[in-house]
């Protein structure tokens, strides 16, 4: 083991500067629908994904999660694993109103809220005073119960990596607590795909390695991991394993980048045809991009092959762009790289990202990020 490695009773002065719980809803979506229609409670739901084309689960239930049936999946397979599926299609007006009725309950509480999406967030309660972090955990979940009639799951912990693995242990209706005295230990038996920021490929690149657990990370030492991965990677993963995240909870957290996508109802092959079907993808990206105020530098287009392979193309330009003609016009450069027009294609997207702002009335620009914006995807 590294000799940068405390021991296991001392902890380290990152764990005792915060008090962070992540709140999770359990099965949000599906659990909204169950509750506007008692009778689907206790069978297997979905959310999302129409029985025709190529639709795809946004959510279930826990009953439909026991087939095996789970968000992201194409909705003929999930009908093939649970061919009683009851499929409901997506109400977010409904689901953004219940979501901000829960983020209302944490702003009761603090000021310091990071939403990371329409059903969980991250609450900072260091400085809330005559009540410990524990009992408004309780009470929050208490409230929301309350208020929505839906539950979460809740992890309690001195940083943001360890309340959010933590609230994902005891689903649903569940919450774990992790002082700051126990994070080393909790982290020791705990696989490093539960690390956030850990995808399957890099899990399978540390399992190549024989590194399955965070302590197979304290075990090869750091300097071995820099060496294996790059000193960017191995010493964030490093800190990661042993329960070490510095980050704070970002009130107006924003993202990088801003596009839309759409998923063809039977593979396209015919190139002008694919052109024409991205005019609309474009449209949308130039309307997002005209309400947040901003311009992109870097130009993506995502194609997903008939067999689901998938490959992005990026182009960075010396300065932002938000019109559509102009976003055609580099995205023609980036198809030449593609087999556009000469291979199946079942979905393609287009994002911008290094974002600025731009004062239409002075002529500058600033750079900028907007809040909450996702490349969501538009119906075929």
């Amino acid at each position: 083991m590294s000799k940068s490695v405390r021991p296991h009773h001392e902890i380290h002065p990152s764990l005792t500067k915060r008090k962070i719980i992540h709140i999770d809803m359990d099965a949000f979506y599906a659990s909204i629908e169950v509750r506007d229609d008692p009778s689907l409670r206790g069978k297997p739901i979905a959310v999302g994904g129409s029985r025709e084309g190529r639709g795809v689960i946004s959510t279930c239930s826990y009953e439909a999660r026991a087939f095996g049936v789970h968000s992201a999946m194409p909705t003929s397979r999930a009908l093939r694993l649970c061919p009683q599926l009851i499929l409901r299609p997506s109400r977010f007006d409904v689901y953004r109103q219940v979501s901000q009725q829960i983020r209302d309950v944490f702003h009761s509480y603090s000021s310091l809220v990071e939403p990371l999406s329409l059903d969980e967030a991250f609450v900072d309660v260091t400085h809330h005073q005559g009540i410990t972090a524990t009992k408004i955990a309780l009470e929050m979940k208490a409230r929301i119960l309350e208020v929505t009639k839906l539950t979460a799951s809740t992890g309690v912990g001195p940083n943001k990596m360890i309340a959010k693995i933590a609230s994902d242990l005891r689903k649903p209706d569940g919450i774990t607590i992790v002082p700051p005295e126990n994070v080393f230990l909790f982290m020791q038996g705990m696989p490093v795909k539960k690390i956030p920021g850990i995808g399957p490929k890099s899990a399978e690149r540390l399992a190549r390695k024989g590194i399955h657990q965070c302590r197979d990370v304290l075990t090869v030492g750091q300097i071995k991991l820099v060496e294996w991965f790059g000193q960017r990677f191995g010493e964030w993963l490093f800190l990661r394993a042993q329960g070490i995240d510095e980050r704070a909870v970002e009130t107006d957290r924003k993202r990088k980048s801003l596009g839309a996508e759409t998923t063809f109802s039977k593979d396209i092959t015919d190139a002008d045809d694919l052109f024409e079907r991205l005019k609309h993808v474009v449209d949308e990206v130039c309307r997002r991009l005209e309400k947040a105020r901003v311009r992109g530098k870097t130009l993506t287009l995502k194609v997903k092959y008939g067999d689901f392979k998938q490959i992005t193309r990026s182009l960075s330009l010396p300065h932002g762009i938000a019109n559509s003609q102009q976003i055609l016009e580099h995205l023609q450069e980036l198809i030449l790289k593609t087999e556009w027009g000469r291979r199946p294609v079942r979905l393609v997207g287009v994002s911008l990202s290094h974002l600025e702002g731009y004062d239409e009335s002075s002529g500058t620009r600033s750079v900028f990020q907007p809040q909450l914006f996702s490349s969501s995807s538009l119906s075929d």
